[in-house]
């Protein structure tokens, strides 16, 4: 199969690039906000922020009437499933979910289905101002399915935490975990990657004690009081660190968030994926991260039922805050939830999920010596106009369309509006033929217009054999 490569052009090192005239929101307290300011990158790291910068023989970006931000980071993604998009919009709860995706599509997809659905979602995250991906690849049936996954995340020109982990239904390799340690020497060998290689798995000793040899986050995804009852043995065992990351973490007992809390274990919440798939108590836990002196982070999880954009994801999970606090007080409870504020939000969105995939340093905010990884989002477009607060626009206002201008690493991967080095009619004839070949595989017959969700009859039971 031939890659698709973005070949945009990389910023090199005895070049400049000078953004002027932006509404900076830097999301660093030290760095602060600019009603009109510059930001000077070089090579791929920012150089300097500031009123009335020159730099000669710069690249000059215009960037008057626009916003900047640090690029948006989606802590919970499966990327793989990128060409089943919207395939079930109505589903109801997460064994329907695991049925029809897990236990029916998941086990005919070849490498190359991999890296289709991966590079599909990938291109659309950089076009709606996503420039970090934590990518929860859970169909890793063979040591290919990784190799082609990879090449996707690297052919799209993004930045990734890459964490494969074990098929949930049919046959595979059993390669993985071992097959970790051959990745690791073989595809991710410098810390200046832009991928990098993390382990996704549920609580299991042996598995996190694989990814601790190999110095690998480990991702897990958490909820519910059965898996909550889990923590106290692993947490007395010294198997709780800041190694770990937390997805979902809803429905949690108060005695597994304090062993959260204490053991410095990341989290990640899912204002969506929680209420579509019906995740024990279907609420997104922002509020009990916050009480417990966390920063969550914010995922998509996948896009089998709804869309993929984190501008819907911060919207959605203000509201759903607001909503929850003004239930409880008209119902008679005196206790008050954290007050989110438009900044909480889009922290979750950037710096926080820079510091939950580990690239802190990298990524996240922007300040002088990190990454260029910078998004400018157009004010004057007329779904965002006038912008009078530029924080609020961006939660509240912008969505894909209002992305003028994408950069990751120094590298300008959207500008003017438009995706740049991307072939964009190749990838979709490889999205086609891999759908097709799916649907035939598995015999399903598509439906676009269906009103409501059936699940496959054949795979009914599916749920004793997990």
């Amino acid at each position: 199969m031939k890659r698709i490569k973005n070949n945009s052009i990389t910023n090199s090192s005895d070049s400049q690039i000078l953004i002027k005239g932006a509404t900076i929101i830097s999301m660093d307290d030290a760095v602060g906000n600019f009603v009109k300011g510059d930001i000077l990158i070089t090579d791929s790291k920012i150089e300097a922020i500031g009123h009335n910068l020159e730099a000669e023989g710069a690249t000059i970006i215009n960037a008057t009437g626009m916003i900047a931000i640090p690029g948006l980071i989606d802590a919970h993604r499966h990327a793989w499933q990128g060409s089943l998009r919207r395939l079930m919009p109505n589903v109801e709860n997460l064994t329907d979910y695991v049925s029809d995706i897990h236990f029916a599509f998941a086990r005919h997809y070849r490498p190359k289905d991999m890296y289709t659905g991966t590079l599909l979602n990938m291109i659309s995250c950089i076009d709606s101002g996503v420039t970090t991906v934590i990518d929860a690849s859970h169909n890793a049936r063979t040591a290919a399915h990784s190799e082609f996954s990879i090449d996707a995340l690297e052919d799209s020109g993004i930045r990734a935490l890459y964490a494969p982990g074990k098929p949930l239904a049919g046959d595979w390799e059993n390669h993985w975990p071992e097959d970790l340690e051959r990745l690791q020497k073989e595809r991710f060998q410098s810390k200046d990657q832009l991928v990098q290689l993390a382990m996704f798995s549920q609580p299991d000793r042996d598995n996190w004690s694989v990814a601790r040899k190999l110095n690998l986050p480990i991702i897990t995804e958490m909820l519910g009081a059965e898996m909550s009852a889990l923590l106290p043995s692993f947490q007395k065992e010294g198997l709780l660190g800041p190694d770990n990351i937390f997805n979902h973490v809803t429905g949690l007992t108060d005695e597994a968030w304090q062993i959260i809390s204490e053991s410095g274990v990341k989290v990640i919440i899912d204002p969506r994926s929680d209420a579509q798939y019906a995740l024990e108590e279907g609420v997104f836990p922002y509020d009990r991260a916050i009480q417990n002196g966390l920063k969550p982070a914010i995922g998509t999880d996948l896009e089998s039922a709804y869309g993929g954009d984190m501008f819907t994801e911060m919207r959605v999970a203000f509201s759903l805050q607001r909503a929850f606090g003004q239930n409880r007080r008209y119902n008679g409870d005196k206790s008050s939830l954290h007050h989110m504020s438009v900044k909480d939000i889009l922290e979750s969105a950037t710096i926080n999920g820079a510091i939950v995939a580990g690239l802190g340093d990298k990524t996240g905010s922007l300040k002088p010596g990190k990454e260029a990884d910078i998004v400018l989002l157009r004010t004057d477009d007329i779904n965002i106009y006038p912008a009078l607060n530029a924080i609020g626009a961006v939660v509240h206002a912008a969505d894909r369309s209002n992305v003028d201008t994408v950069m990751v690493g120094g590298r300008i991967l959207k500008s003017a509006g438009k995706l740049l080095g991307i072939d964009q009619e190749q990838l979709k004839t490889l999205v086609d033929e891999s759908i097709g070949y799916l649907f035939e595989a598995e015999g399903y017959q598509p439906n676009i217009f269906a009103e409501e969700y059936i699940p496959s009859a054949k795979n009914d039971g599916f749920w004793t054999a997990i």
